[in-house]
């Protein structure tokens, strides 16, 4: 989307791999995002992109939302970067469990987007989403009628700090909640093998002085069945490389995510023929979902 995370990542890729490989020109598209990035490089009117893992995942096996085609065609390449979820109260709403948001107002983003869709799967999981008051506003509406009393909650599902999150800090005293133990207890985690864990750091917020568990979905750089092992793999090594990650953080700080340690991180659908001979060839271990193709 444009001014989006995705773009600045894309839009760094294209111009390194123009720049750098012989006889390869890459140019970059702006998309509604992680959907439709999926669906064009699934028909082959795109050759790469940037497809969030969740779905991949559920692309791949006929289960997105409203959607039960099955996009087979898109293979991972790389890890790019997590967006982990936040679910913001103020500190004294008496909301401490996510247990507490029963017959509460909540803004989980705006509708058919990301954050939304993971909301719903996430609330719906742990028996909460028919019961909230649900409101589909962007992040940094909600900030502000949080500080309004006009809503009791707000979800939002992005790289942190997150700027709606600081926004709603600075006007109020927020209290984040702890995603992981509702999450646990009701399967999601295996339901939905996409989300990896993470812990939000102390103090990234204003007043948030203590860890938060939560989780994250993984922006993935994809690539199509039809995609030459040998663009795939000179691809990787360029943009892996040493001075190919230096560029990446100049272009968006959040590619600090990317390394070649962690470049298979949460993806759990089979990656590109290219993609496997490379990250094998860094000493990484491809796993049985990651090597199905």
């Amino acid at each position: 989307p444009e001014g989006g995370t995705f773009q600045y990542f894309s839009n760094g890729i294209a111009i390194r791999l123009s720049k750098v490989l012989r006889d390869v020109e890459v140019s970059n598209t702006a998309s509604a995002g992680s959907l439709e990035n999926l669906r064009r490089v699934n028909s082959g009117e795109a050759d790469f992109g940037i497809v969030y893992s969740g779905d991949t995942y559920l692309g791949r096996v006929g289960k997105l939302t409203n959607d039960t085609r099955q996009y087979r065609n898109v293979h991972a390449m790389a890890y790019l970067y997590g967006a982990p979820a936040h679910l913001v109260v103020k500190a004294k709403s008496g909301i401490n469990t996510v247990a507490d948001l029963e017959g509460k107002r909540v803004a989980v983003g705006g509708a058919g987007s990301g954050a939304a869709g993971a909301a719903e799967r996430y609330f719906t999981s742990v028996g909460l989403w028919d019961k909230m008051k649900v409101e589909f506003i962007g992040y940094s509406k909600a900030a502000s009628a949080l500080g309004d009393n006009l809503i009791d909650a707000f979800w939002v599902f992005a790289g942190f700090p997150n700027s709606s999150v600081i926004q709603a800090a600075a006007s109020n005293k927020v209290r984040l909640l702890n995603l992981v133990e509702a999450g646990e207890g009701t399967g999601f985690f295996d339901d939905y093998p996409f989300y990896t864990l993470l812990t939000i750091p102390a103090n990234t917020y204003r007043g948030v002085d203590y860890e938060v568990a939560s989780f994250q979905d993984s922006a993935l750089w994809v690539a199509g069945a039809h995609v030459s092992p040998d663009i795939v793999g000179d691809s990787l090594a360029e943009i892996f490389s040493r001075d190919g990650l230096a560029y990446m953080v100049k272009v968006k700080s959040t590619a600090k995510a990317m390394s070649v340690e962690n470049g298979l991180q949460g993806i759990v659908t089979p990656i590109h023929e290219g993609a496997e001979a490379f990250w094998k060839d860094q000493g990484l271990t491809v796993t049985e979902a990651q090597s199905a193709r």
